[in-house]
């Protein structure tokens, strides 16, 4: 389970959401940092900076900011990881519209999956952004409908990464996960009940790239308003938001 510590440094987080960004998405300026942490420029161009001191940054000609060498050995994809990202968050807005809960995009990475987007509903209470953080993909909704997209060869590789690392808690037997991955296909959809958090429920539903690609959205909402006779209305405002995101990426 992970939970808010009781006593949160805001500027740490502040810049750990930085070098998640940095990692993620490769090209990060002073107005953009800002925005993402509702913070002032010159708190921002402080962030930054302390990232280049210590290597998690370097400045470019263009004076934006890029990943550093500490980064480097465990970069993602970040042009199609902030692709992803910029075609998704106005779908994602729209499905937060239209059902009234807080929605995400995620990517595999290893044996978890990581955050590139949230959009918080309106409610008073209801599930904050999760951007940039990240979960053991077997344990939450998105992850297990990415794992059910992959073949026997690449779900083997996923189970010994996940096996030989942190996110080995709470990892079924092989074969419980097969048929749990089944069951996901044959839904098109999966529910994570208090698995990774306690007091959210989210529901998953992969998004396929056509150029090769693999991401999930969820929707994540406090348990005390979730029903499973919700469900149907919520998935089907989920294929919407799937169908326009796998467009996007068909013409991007």
């Amino acid at each position: 389970m992970k939970n808010p510590p009781a006593y949160a440094i805001t500027s740490v987080d502040n810049a750990l959401r930085l070098v998640t960004v940095l990692q993620l998405e490769g090209t990060l300026t002073v107005t953009e940092a800002a925005e993402r942490l509702g913070v002032a420029r010159s708190t921002a161009h402080r962030l930054l900076g302390m990232l280049c001191y210590r290597d998690f940054a370097t400045q470019g000609a263009d004076r934006a900011y890029h990943p550093g060498p500490v980064l480097a050995p465990s970069r993602h994809d970040t042009e199609s990881s902030a692709r992803l990202r910029a075609l998704s968050l106005p779908h994602l807005a729209a499905l937060t519209e239209a059902v009234g809960e807080t929605s995400n995009v995620t990517v595999l990475s290893g044996p978890l999956i990581r955050f590139l987007a949230s959009v918080e509903c309106g409610h008073a209470l209801r599930v904050g952004s999760r951007e940039g953080m990240a979960f053991p993909a077997h344990l939450t909704s998105a992850g297990l409908v990415m794992l059910a997209e992959l073949s026997r060869e690449d779900l083997d590789a996923y189970y010994q990464q996940a096996t030989d690392s942190d996110a080995a808690k709470d990892l079924p037997q092989r074969a419980a996960l097969r048929q749990q991955l089944s069951a996901v296909r044959s839904s098109g959809f999966a529910i994570n009940n208090g698995r990774t958090e306690d007091g959210i429920v989210a529901i998953g539903m992969a998004v396929v790239d056509p150029h090769g690609g693999l991401a999930g959205i969820s929707l994540a909402l406090p348990s005390v308003r979730f029903s499973r006779e919700a469900v149907p209305a919520f998935v089907r405002e989920m294929h919407r938001c799937k169908a326009a995101i796998e467009h996007g990426l068909q013409d991007a």
